[in-house]
């Protein structure tokens, strides 16, 4: 059975895995993620690497990493992780250096796309778009059963496509991209305000944190819209019309056969995919004449990213 480590980096967690050919996972370990830091989050990765190693029965015969970055076309180096705080970051080398292991860097969007592609919920498609919705929003393009990197390594960097002209500032240095209204980060920001004006309606949500509408957090939104809390549902309502808007414009560009929504917060299944299909639906280019991709849950979850990258690293560059 050939084994290799897959590690999924994102803007607040590390997490690796031990994965087999057929993409079952033996074990794992999860740590956080060392912000602005990249000498420390390079030696956690590390770390994490050596230690799923030594526990690991059977040889481990290369490592695939999937970080929130810009990555280059030849799979080794960092060129920017805005939500990391690297720049040209030789990570590949640095990990190979430590552990004498083949090792290859993939933009997460990507890992997870591949993931759900092999062994998730696009096992039977050719042509699908994968968004994860996290801290960030990333992507991977599926076309023709091939992932698509672009001519430089840099394709499907779909959070940072500008859906306002001069919007709200992004760790990109642009404003107005599709992450800053459509991610983790948008809804907690969103449910913050709403908190703020109608605290009567938010009564839920404020008691899960420390009672101000500073205090909420993104695990706390979640909780309260399932509990029914007025603020926390029109957040998510608010946050999956703004992610059925950038669909709508994936699907003039792209017309995939679906779209996978996976990320941390897509565990709110129905609470953010209503509000962003009845969008897609309102927006997308050709209205009732136009095939409308439908949007699916991700199926492998938080560990997407993980396997995408472990599979990745068994292919060649």
């Amino acid at each position: 059975m050939s084994l290799r480590i897959g590690v999924d980096i994102g803007g607040t967690k590390i997490l690796g895995g031990v994965v087999t050919d057929d993409g079952r996972i033996l074990d794992t370990e999860r740590v956080a993620s060392p912000r602005q830091d990249p000498m420390a989050a390079t030696a956690t990765i590390i770390g994490v690497v050596q230690r799923l190693r030594e526990r690991t029965v059977g040889e481990i015969h290369s490592v695939g990493l999937g970080v929130a970055a810009l990555v280059d076309f030849d799979r080794t180096r960092v060129i920017t992780a805005p939500n990391l705080g690297w720049m040209q970051q030789p990570l590949g080398a640095d990990v190979t250096a430590a552990t004498g292991l083949r090792t290859v860097v993939e933009n997460d969007g990507n890992a997870a796309a591949w993931g759900e592609f092999v062994f998730g919920a696009g096992r039977e498609l050719n042509d699908v778009v994968v968004v994860t919705v996290g801290t960030g929003i990333g992507g991977g393009l599926i076309l023709r059963g091939a992932l698509r990197r672009g001519a430089h390594g840099g394709a499907a960097e779909i959070g940072h496509m500008n859906v306002i002209p001069e919007g709200r500032p992004c760790g990109c240095g642009r404003r107005g991209c599709w992450e800053q209204y459509a991610s983790g980060h948008a809804l907690v920001r969103e449910a913050r305000e709403l908190a703020g004006e109608r605290r009567q309606d938010a009564s839920i949500l404020l008691a899960l944190g420390d009672g101000t509408p500073e205090g909420v957090q993104g695990r706390h939104v979640m909780e309260a819209a399932r509990a029914g809390d007025l603020v926390a549902r029109q957040a998510f309502e608010t946050i999956g019309t703004w992610l059925g808007r950038g669909l709508a414009d994936l699907s003039a560009i792209i017309d995939p056969q679906a779209f996978i929504i996976g990320g941390g917060v897509s565990e709110a299944g129905d609470l953010l995919l209503m509000s962003a299909r009845s969008t897609l639906s309102a927006k997308v280019i050709g209205g009732t004449d136009r095939l409308i991709p439908p949007v699916i849950s991700a199926s492998l979850g938080n560990e997407a990213g993980l396997v995408g990258a472990a599979d990745l690293a068994r292919l060649p560059n």
